[in-house]
């Protein structure tokens, strides 16, 4: 397969929460004088990941502006707080919640990206960033040292566009100077990726780090190590 660069979603396919999201919220409860036990948080977490879905499916144009994004996740951790029996605090931990996932020390690169990146460089491909992410993706990245290794960077809430629109992929592929049908894009939601992805005839890959199966035709992989063999990678002429 001939190609001239692969493009990235970011989260569940490049980053994850360090140490973890109840973790986080558990830390954050403890700061404002709310002691609660982590499998007490852990285990309202499949209530949260509903809401966050219930609102995604209504109506996913809340990633195009920052504002609209900030409230879906406020709105999913004052749920949580008030799961825990705070009431009053609610919207002041989950404010709180959120910005602490603004600071790049709350998340981790996968281990198999930065070599990824790297073997895709060495290679002459271009590497690109397409995400449904609010306005601080940029300043995370930078703080997790990936921004060196890309070529474009596009956000939903910086552009106003969200995938699967097959404008926000064209955007990436004229930033990196690229086309579409000579690209990759790898990411972990079908709906948003990969959907997304062909629609402009870009390769669609579908990554699930968590143990799920692959959801239709698209290529599929559980590792950033496998991509080089199931792109069959050659390099485009420069």
């Amino acid at each position: 397969m001939i190609l001239d660069a692969v493009f990235f979603d970011v989260g569940n396919t490049l980053l994850y929460p360090h140490p973890s999201v109840p973790e986080v919220v558990r830390q954050v409860l403890a700061d404002v004088g709310h002691i609660r036990d982590l499998a007490a948080i852990d285990g309202f977490m499949p209530l949260v990941d509903a809401f966050y879905e219930d609102r995604y499916r209504e109506d996913d144009t809340f990633w195009t502006d920052e504002d609209e994004t900030s409230a879906v996740w406020v709105g999913m951790y004052s749920l949580l707080a008030r799961k825990l029996g705070i009431e009053a605090d609610a919207e002041l931990i989950a404010r709180r919640v959120y910005d602490e996932f603004g600071d790049h020390e709350r998340w981790r690169a996968y281990p198999d990206v930065a070599p990824t990146f790297e073997r895709l460089k060495a290679r002459g491909l271009k590497i690109g960033i397409i995400s449904n992410w609010d306005r601080r993706l940029a300043s995370l990245l930078t703080g997790l040292r990936l921004d060196q290794h890309l070529d474009a960077l596009v956000c939903s809430a910086d552009v106003g566009m969200h995938k699967p629109d097959p404008r926000i992929f064209e955007l990436a592929c004229v930033r990196a100077g690229v086309e579409p049908g000579r690209s990759a894009h790898v990411g972990d939601h079908h709906y948003a990726d990969v959907v997304g992805a062909r629609s402009v005839g870009m390769v669609p890959v579908l990554i699930d780090r968590h143990g799920g199966e692959p959801s239709g035709s698209e290529l599929f992989l559980r590792s950033l190590d496998e991509l080089d063999a199931l792109l069959g990678i050659d390099v485009g002429s420069e």
